[in-house]
């Protein structure tokens, strides 16, 4: 069998704020109905259940004198230092985030320069050829950007790639919005390189679909709930929760399954599943679903690690965190383990779901 060229990775970073926020520190705040109506009932009972149906105890926060492109420098170095590259041998830098360079002065996207760029800078490269830009696909840009990498260093366009997903979610969400209390901050990042190999390695395929015709306004900017807000004109991030959580019950477990079936995995090989975190809940019941798929009443136990629950929904973030926690010891009751095969997936604005298998 002749040798073919992989994309495996190499090296992975991240960066988790240290500021700690619980559900407690939310039952100070004023919360509204989409109306405006404000919302009568005690704040502890709002916070009560949001934990009840999230998973969700707490999440963290970025200091205040640091930006999107602050923490994407962060998870991108130790990402470098983990894979024992030359920064200058990048082929390319890509950014998944849907924010821009967001400050806690201003809440205006800025995307000029984009954050692939300030991170090349800060990173201090001087090879021209290492191209640097930002992908914005919702919640899966990151999975969506390791998939366009893939791409480049199968087509022999590329060697060395660091593909990174940054955001600061607490400073566009509604502090009068429930749903704030869903979103955190954080970076994560990975370099995936080309690798030859007679036996195949890294990843081995992946899927995207985007149901944008019914589906494009699940999560969209408005205006805050809150009809007496300081700030009359900024623009939040505000999501329909309920038809989210049923459009995703209803299509990522498909979609995991096309991936895998375009891979020639079965379900029984996969000893992780990697999943998008915006909620504890939906996720047990999209991979109840999953399962249900191949007639497998029960998932393997510790199948699918989760973070939600004490780092929040951090978007684009969320899965290369994930994986950096796994590789780095972090959460001891998983491993990742060569031979092992591991399905990453994720769902969000757009609507966009995308998967990928990966052979340890």
């Amino acid at each position: 069998m002749s040798n073919k060229i992989y994309s495996v990775i190499t090296g992975t970073g991240s960066y988790i704020p240290s500021k700690q926020v619980t559900n407690a520190d939310f039952e100070k705040y004023e919360f509204f109905e989409e109306s405006g109506k404000k919302i009568e009932k005690p704040t502890k009972e709002i916070t009560d259940k949001f934990f009840e149906i999230t998973t969700i105890a707490e999440r963290r926060y970025v200091a205040d004198e640091m930006k999107t492109s602050d923490l994407a420098h962060l998870a991108a170095e130790g990402a470098i230092k983990s894979a024992n590259i030359d920064k200058e041998t990048l082929d390319y830098i890509i950014v998944a985030n849907n924010f821009g360079d967001t400050r806690a002065d201003n809440r205006a996207a800025d995307h000029v320069p984009s954050l692939a760029s300030k991170v090349k800078q800060k990173l201090g490269i001087v090879n021209p050829e290492t191209v640097a830009y930002d992908l914005t696909f919702g919640c899966p840009g990151w999975l969506q950007a390791v998939i366009q990498a893939d791409y480049f260093i199968k087509s022999g366009d590329a060697s060395k790639i660091l593909v990174i997903g940054a955001e600061v979610l607490s400073r566009i969400s509604d502090p009068h919005d429930r749903d704030c209390m869903l979103y955190a901050d954080g970076a994560g990042a990975v370099v995936l390189e080309a690798k030859e190999s007679t036996k195949p390695i890294g990843i081995l395929a992946h899927k995207t679909r985007s149901d944008t015709l019914h589906h494009a306004g699940l999560l969209l900017m408005g205006k805050s709930y809150n009809p007496d807000f300081e700030k009359g004109d900024d623009l939040f991030l505000k999501m329909n929760g309920r038809r989210l959580y049923q459009y995703a019950l209803e299509t990522v477990p498909q979609a995991i399954k096309a991936c895998l079936e375009k891979s020639n995995t079965d379900i029984t090989e996969i000893t992780k599943v990697l999943i998008h975190q915006a909620n504890g809940k939906m996720d047990d019941a999209i991979l109840k679903r999953l399962y249900a798929l191949y007639d497998i009443k029960e998932s393997p136990e510790g199948v699918m690690p989760m973070t939600v629950g004490t780092l929040g929904n951090t978007s684009v973030a969320t899965l290369p965190t994930l994986l950096d926690l796994i590789m780095k010891g972090e959460m001891p009751e998983h491993q990742i383990n060569k031979g092992d095969k591991v399905v990453f997936a994720s769902v969000g604005a757009g609507m966009n779901i995308n998967a990928f298998v990966y052979q340890a």
